[in-house]
C-alpha cells in the first residue's frame, strides 16, 4: 500500500478523543502517526495499520 510522508489517514476505529483521522509523520515497517483531534502521537506496525485504513487523504494531491 502507498503511504506516504504527511497523508491522512481515516481509520476504520476511532480514537477515544473521537477523532478517526491521523496525520503520517513517519514511513517505514513501523509508522508514526498524529491524531488529528488531539494531537497525539503513536508508532505502530505497517500491517497492522494497513488492515485498518478506510481512506487515505494525499497531502499534496493537486501539487504539480
Amino acid at each position: 500500500m502507498d503511504i506516504r510522508l504527511n497523508d491522512v489517514l481515516v481509520l476504520k476505529k476511532s480514537h477515544p478523543c473521537g477523532s478517526a483521522e491521523w496525520e503520517v509523520l513517519r514511513v517505514g515497517a513501523d509508522l508514526r502517526l498524529k491524531c488529528r483531534g488531539c494531537e497525539h502521537m503513536v508508532m505502530l506496525p505497517r500491517v497492522s495499520v494497513e488492515k485498518n485504513i478506510k481512506k487515505i487523504i494525499r497531502s499534496g494531491e493537486n501539487d504539480g
